[in-house]
């Protein structure tokens, strides 16, 4: 099965840079608006899931944490599909799961049911929804990649933005439950209209249409790059720390009385990400990418010590979403731009999904660590070990060489 032809069968708007790329590039808005919509709104669910359920911190965080490790997991065998037989297809599945997953789970009388119910078809849903469709955003440009690149996947932070208040008044309104099933009626229309705009990129010279790289030469390119395994490194370092916040940001109000929402402190880590992503990922169009990663990443690990030291100021937490939020952004747009500079754009999609699953590691790690460690220390020696991880995860990146091993 395919979507789009083969490159033979491409006119001039069909080709790279063309009309069709950026037409491509707003279906991965739509579609990453989706997906992590859904994904980052979870922190508001949080705390009415716990009190239903009467469970602890840990162990409700194990619920993203599953779906953090499945979604980064699987990036390498969606990817390696969207090469294969085009974003179109994989899009569909992703988006079926994504639903199925919401709707089930509103039923589940057990949040260890919930593991399996919102982990698999969330975790399914951005598998196929975010890997597959940058990476074939990626292969449809050169000369404006970092740009389209960078609006792509802005539609995470718009749609944390966007999803995160939206749950949160949903569940005050009509429980959780009943908000998870609005989510997912607005998520199946939502995916349909990216399907209908994803397109196989233009395919490289020495490939013919449907041809992929195998598993096999992936591995095989994998043991014999030692970039690969210190990008790995980083990306799962920084991981384990990045996605504390959107767990438990709402918690942290909530404990300390603090008068705001934190839901919205989550959306505005989404607002300021879409400045990081559009504005950061232009610039690696002038500026080195792999220095403005490692900038990145430093400032994310510094923006931690703004939460640790916040106590009860809503403001100061707000200062910690924007500078977390812009760095954030940084991060996710320029990680597909190094990659393809490291590696190239061949393959790119399984390339990124292997990857990824570094972030599925630090983030199936991080939460449920961070929940028990709140639990029983408390939040301030929590954040210090989060600043510290996430220090290693960019001090790593310095032994990144400038081009591709």
């Amino acid at each position: 099965m395919t979507d789009g032809g083969s490159a033979g069968q491409r006119g001039e708007s069909d080709g790279i840079d063309s009309p069709t790329g950026w037409i491509v590039a707003a279906a991965t808005f739509v579609s990453t608006f989706t997906v992590f919509g859904v994904a980052y709104s979870f922190g508001a669910f949080f705390r009415p899931m716990a009190d239903e359920f009467g469970a602890d911190r840990s162990t409700v965080a194990v619920v993203f944490a599953v779906t953090t490790l499945l979604y980064f997991g699987l990036g390498v065998f969606t990817g390696g599909a969207a090469d294969r037989y085009g974003p179109r297809p994989v899009l569909a599945v992703g988006g079926a799961a994504l639903v199925l997953g919401l709707i089930v789970t509103s039923q589940v009388n057990s949040i260890v049911v919930g593991y399996i119910t919102y982990g698999l078809g969330v975790g399914i849903g951005v598998a196929c929804g975010y890997v597959p469709m940058v990476a074939c955003v990626g292969a449809w440009f050169e000369r404006h990649r970092s740009t389209a690149v960078g609006f792509a996947v802005a539609g995470i932070g718009t749609g944390t933005l966007v999803v995160a208040p939206l749950a949160e008044r949903l569940i005050s309104r009509v429980g959780w439950r009943s908000a998870y099933l609005y989510m997912a009626a607005g998520a199946a229309v939502l995916l349909s209209l990216a399907a209908i705009g994803a397109r196989r990129p233009p395919q490289p010279q020495q490939g013919q249409a449907g041809d992929g790289p195998s598993m096999s030469h992936l591995v095989g390119r994998i043991r014999s790059s030692p970039t690969f395994a210190v990008l790995y490194v980083a990306i799962m370092f920084i991981a384990m720390g990045l996605f504390v916040p959107f767990v438990f940001l709402p918690d942290y109000v909530a404990e300390r009385n603090i008068d705001g929402s934190g839901s919205v402190i989550v959306g505005l880590i989404g607002l300021c990400s879409v400045a990081g992503r559009l504005g950061l990922g232009a610039a690696a169009n002038r500026i080195d990418s792999i220095r403005l990663f490692y900038g990145s990443l430093s400032v994310m690990a510094v923006s931690y010590l703004i939460w640790l030291t916040a106590a009860d100021r809503y403001a100061q937490l707000v200062m910690f979403a924007i500078v977390l939020g812009v760095a954030y952004g940084g991060f996710i747009a320029l990680s597909p731009v190094v990659a393809a500079r490291l590696f190239g754009t061949v393959g790119l999609g399984a390339m990124l999904g292997a990857l990824y699953t570094a972030a599925g590691i630090g983030g199936f790690i991080g939460p449920p660590a961070a929940g028990a460690l709140i639990d029983r220390f408390g939040y301030t020696p929590t954040l210090v070990g989060v600043a510290a991880v996430s220090a290693l995860g960019a001090g790593t990146v310095v032994f990144l060489p400038k081009s591709g091993s």
